[in-house]
C-alpha cells in the first residue's frame, strides 16, 4: 500500500476538524498520513478569555483533537486573528508544505465568509504554482512533484457553488469525528453558542446524547454535500449504499495544480 500524504491547511483551531475530520480520521486509520494546520491561533473567538488564554486554550484543544483522530501533527501557527495575505506568511505556508511533502493540500475556498478563511485560502493556493519554483523559499527542496490542491465543501453559491469532485461518507465514522470535536470545548460549548446569542448555555447540563446533538449542528452542512455529491457517492458505493448514505464530506480540485482525473481524485481521499 503506498501511503498517502494529506495536508488540511485551515484559518482556526477546530476548522479542519469541521470540514475534514471524519475523511482524516478514515485515512490515518487506514495508515495514511495526515496534517492539520489552523494558520492562526483563534485568539480573538472569547468572549470572557484573553486573548493569549485563548490562544493558549485552543491550541492545547487542537493538540488534544490531533490525537483523537490519529494526525501525524496539529500544527496552530503563532498568528493572531486578523490574518494577512503577504509574502511573509506565503513564505511560512510554502515551507510547511514542502516539509510535509504532501500528496494533496487542502484548505478554504477564495468565496468563504470569513476574512481569515479567505486570507488562508490566498496564501495556500499562492504556493500551488510557486510550490515548484526552485529560487523561492530557497531553504525548503521543491518537490518531485507538484502537490494536488483542493478545496473542502462550503455552502456559499456566490460567484458559483463547491463542485464535489470528490466525496467521503462519514456516516460510518461520525462518532469518531464527534470526539475529536467534542476536544475543541471552547469553540463549540462557550464561544459558538455565546455568539449565536445562547448566553446562558451551560454544556455540563448535557447528558452525553445531547452533547452529541449539540456537536452535529456543525455537521448538518453535510447532510446538504451528499446531497449534492450524490452521483459522486453512487458511483463508488453502488446505486443502493450511495442512495442511502446521509453525511459526506466532500472536496473540489484547484484549478491552480496538478490536476487528476475524478477517479483518480477520489482515491486520493479514500483510505
Amino acid at each position: 500500500m503506498k501511503v498517502k500524504r494529506i495536508i488540511f491547511i485551515g484559518a482556526h483551531p477546530d476548522d479542519a476538524d469541521i470540514l475534514c475530520g471524519g475523511t482524516a480520521n478514515k485515512l490515518t486509520r487506514a495508515g495514511h498520513v495526515v496534517k492539520f494546520v489552523s494558520a492562526t491561533n483563534g485568539d480573538t473567538g472569547h468572549f470572557r478569555l484573553s486573548r493569549e488564554e485563548t490562544a493558549r486554550i485552543r491550541r492545547e484543544e487542537a493538540l488534544a483533537a490531533g490525537r483523537k483522530n490519529g494526525l501525524c501533527e496539529y500544527q496552530v501557527l503563532d498568528h493572531g486573528c486578523g490574518l494577512e495575505a503577504n509574502i511573509g506568511n506565503r513564505r511560512e505556508i510554502m515551507r510547511i508544505i514542502r516539509r510535509f511533502n504532501p500528496d494533496l493540500v487542502i484548505t478554504h475556498r477564495l468565496c468563504d465568509y470569513h476574512p481569515d478563511h479567505r486570507a488562508t485560502a490566498q496564501l495556500v493556493l499562492d504556493c500551488a504554482y510557486t510550490c515548484m519554483v526552485p529560487h523561492f523559499c530557497e531553504d525548503t527542496p521543491i518537490p518531485d512533484q507538484i502537490p494536488v490542491f483542493a478545496h473542502s465543501y462550503d455552502r456559499f453559491q456566490d460567484p458559483r457553488p463547491h463542485r464535489p469532485d470528490a466525496a467521503i461518507e462519514i456516516d460510518s465514522i461520525m462518532e469518531a469525528k464527534l470526539a475529536a470535536m467534542d476536544c475543541h470545548k471552547s469553540q463549540f460549548y462557550e464561544w459558538l453558542p455565546w455568539a449565536d446569542g445562547m448566553k446562558d448555555f451551560d454544556v455540563t447540563k448535557l447528558n452525553d446524547e445531547e452533547r452529541k446533538q449539540h456537536l452535529m449542528k456543525w455537521n448538518q452542512r453535510f447532510r446538504a454535500a451528499a446531497d449534492s455529491a450524490r452521483e459522486v457517492l453512487k458511483r463508488v458505493h453502488g446505486e443502493e449504499l450511495g442512495s442511502k448514505i446521509v453525511y459526506a464530506e466532500t472536496f473540489e480540485q484547484s484549478a491552480y495544480s496538478r490536476q487528476l482525473p475524478v477517479e483518480e481524485f477520489q482515491k486520493l481521499l479514500e483510505p
